[in-house]
C-alpha cells in the first residue's frame, strides 16, 4: 500500500492548488482524479466559458465596427469553430495542470476515489493511505424535479458549452452567473434568448442597482427577461421543447429548441465514503472548522463541498490555508465577508462586501457614492459607456463596506476594493491615492469622491 502525507480527492482549482502548496511545504502528496486534471473549472466551467464569451465579444465588435470608424462587411460566425476554440483553450489549461503536477512531484492517481476508515482512499480497488486526506470533489449542475435534464433538449452548463449546432431559440432558467453568461453568449451569436428567474431581480445576489442595469442592457440587446417566474413543467415530446412558466399574471407556454437549466449546483458528496467514515454532512455540505477539519481527525474538506461560497478562488484559498495550518504555519481564518464575486457577461459584474440593502438591514449609517462610466474618458474612448461603480462606506468610521461594479473590464478592477478592505482602508485614503488617467479604474476613486461630496466629473 502506497503511503502519503496528504492525499487530495479531486483536482479542480481547490484540489490541484492544495496539492501544489502541500508539495511546496514538503509533504509527500498524491491527487486522485476520475476525469480530467483541472476539474470542472478548467475543463467545463470558468476557463472554457471565458473563451466562448471572448468570441462573442469579438463578434459584437465586428458587428459594431462602424461605431469605431471601421468598415467590416458581412461579419459571420462559425458556431462549431467557436466551440472548438473553447475546447482547445480548456485542453491547453488541463495540460498545464499536468505539467504542474510533474514539476511539483505530485503523484496523479487516475480513477474514482472513495474514502475508507483509517485514513485510506480506495481508487478502483487499489488502496492508498495518508496521514491527511483532503476532500475537494466539487459540484455539478443541480436538477429541479420540474426540470429534469436529458442532455439534449434540457441541458446543464456542460452541454451548453459543446452543443453540436447553435439553437435558434433558448430558454435559460436561472439568472446567476452561469445563466447570464450563457444568455449573453447565445444572444450575441444570434440565438433568441429568454431568461426565467424565480426571484424579483436577475443576478439576485448582486446590489439591486447592478441587477437593474444588467436587465436594461440585456433587454436593449434583445434578451427577454421574465422575473418572479417559475418553470413548473417541460414537454420534450415534440421537435423542440415547451416550458410552462408560472408568473404573477398566470401561466405562459414558452417554446424553444433547448432549455438551459442554470439553477445552481449540487455537491459531489454521494458515493465517496462519507457515511462509512462517519463524516458529518448538513444540507448538502460537509461541516468543517475554520481550517477545514471535518469531525473525523485526519479528514479535511475544501471548496464547493463546504459551506463557503462556491467559487474557484475560494476553493484555492481554502486549500492553501488548510495545508499551511497542517504545516504549522500561523494562518488566519478566511474572511468570507471579503470574497469578490465576478460575472463575465457583457457588461461584466464584480462585487465585494455588503450591498446597499444588506447595509441598511444591519442598521448601519452609510454613505453611498456612484460614478457612471458615461462620465469616464476611457470608457467613452473605448465605446463602453454602460454601467457604473457604486461604493458603500460606514458614515461614522469610514470603513469600506461594499463595492459594486457593472461595466467593461470591471472583473479586473474589483481587486482594489478587496485589498483596501483587507487593509481596513478608509474612503479618504482611497481619495488621496492617485489613480491614473484615463483608466476605467479611476471610476473607483470618483465613486468614493461622490460618497464624500467631492466628485469632480459628475
Amino acid at each position: 500500500m502506497s503511503k502519503y502525507d496528504i492525499i487530495v480527492l479531486g483536482s479542480g482549482p481547490g484540489g490541484y492548488v492544495t496539492a501544489i502548496r502541500a508539495s511546496q511545504l514538503g509533504f509527500k502528496t498524491a491527487i486522485v482524479e476520475k476525469e480530467n486534471l483541472g476539474g470542472v473549472c478548467l475543463n467545463w466551467g470558468c476557463i472554457p466559458t471565458k473563451a466562448l464569451l471572448k468570441s462573442a465579444q469579438v463578434f459584437e465588435y465586428l458587428k459594431h465596427a462602424e461605431d469605431y470608424g471601421l468598415s467590416v462587411k458581412d461579419a459571420e460566425h462559425d458556431f462549431e469553430a467557436v466551440v472548438k476554440r473553447s475546447r482547445g483553450v480548456a485542453d491547453g489549461m488541463s495540460k498545464g495542470v499536468q505539467f504542474l503536477m510533474k514539476k511539483n512531484k505530485i503523484d496523479v492517481i487516475n480513477g474514482y476515489g472513495k474514502l475508507k476508515p483509517g485514513k485510506k482512499v480506495d481508487v478502483d480497488g487499489t488502496e492508498y493511505s495518508a496521514d491527511n486526506i483532503i476532500i475537494a470533489t466539487g459540484a455539478r449542475s443541480r436538477e429541479l424535479p420540474s426540470l429534469p435534464q436529458d442532455g439534449k433538449k434540457v441541458i446543464g452548463y456542460r452541454e451548453a458549452m459543446s452543443l453540436p449546432k447553435q439553437p435558434k431559440k433558448m430558454i435559460v432558467v436561472g439568472s446567476g452567473a452561469i445563466g447570464v453568461e450563457f444568455a449573453y453568449f447565445y444572444n450575441s451569436m444570434g440565438t433568441e434568448v429568454t431568461v426565467v428567474e424565480y426571484l424579483p431581480n436577475i443576478v439576485p445576489v448582486e446590489d439591486e442597482d447592478v441587477s437593474k442595469q444588467l436587465e436594461r442592457s440585456f433587454k436593449k440587446n434583445g434578451v427577454k427577461i421574465m422575473t418572479s417566474a417559475e418553470v413548473t413543467s417541460v414537454d420534450t415530446s415534440g421537435e423542440g421543447v415547451k416550458a410552462t412558466v408560472k408568473t404573477k399574471k398566470g401561466e405562459e407556454i414558452l417554446e424553444a429548441d433547448v432549455i438551459l437549466s442554470a439553477v445552481g449546483i449540487k455537491t459531489n458528496i454521494e458515493n465517496i465514503g462519507l457515511e462509512e467514515v462517519g463524516i458529518v454532512v448538513d444540507r448538502d455540505k460537509i461541516l468543517v472548522n475554520d481550517f477545514y477539519q471535518t469531525n473525523i481527525p485526519g479528514y479535511f474538506a475544501i471548496g464547493d463541498v463546504t459551506p463557503g461560497q462556491a467559487l474557484a478562488h475560494v476553493a484555492s484559498a481554502e486549500g492553501i490555508l488548510c495545508v499551511e495550518k497542517l504545516a504549522g504555519h500561523h494562518v488566519e481564518a478566511l474572511d468570507y465577508g471579503n470574497i469578490p464575486g465576478c460575472t463575465y457577461c457583457s457588461p461584466e459584474i464584480a462585487s465585494v462586501g455588503l450591498t446597499e440593502k444588506q447595509a441598511k438591514e444591519k442598521g448601519l449609517d452609510i454613505k453611498i457614492g456612484k460614478f457612471p462610466f458615461s462620465a469616464s474618458g476611457k470608457a467613452s474612448a473605448g465605446g463602453n459607456k454602460e454601467g457604473f461603480v457604486k461604493v458603500i462606506f460606514d458614515a461614522k468610521y469610514g470603513e469600506w463596506l461594499g463595492c459594486h461594479m457593472i461595466g467593461a473590464g470591471v472583473t479586473d478592477m474589483v481587486a482594489e476594493a478587496v485589498v483596501a478592505r483587507k487593509l481596513e482602508t478608509t474612503g479618504h485614503e482611497i481619495l488621496k491615492a492617485v489613480h491614473p488617467h484615463p483608466t476605467m479604474s479611476e471610476a473607483v476613486m470618483e465613486a468614493v469622491a461622490d460618497a464624500y461630496d467631492e466628485c469632480i466629473h459628475i
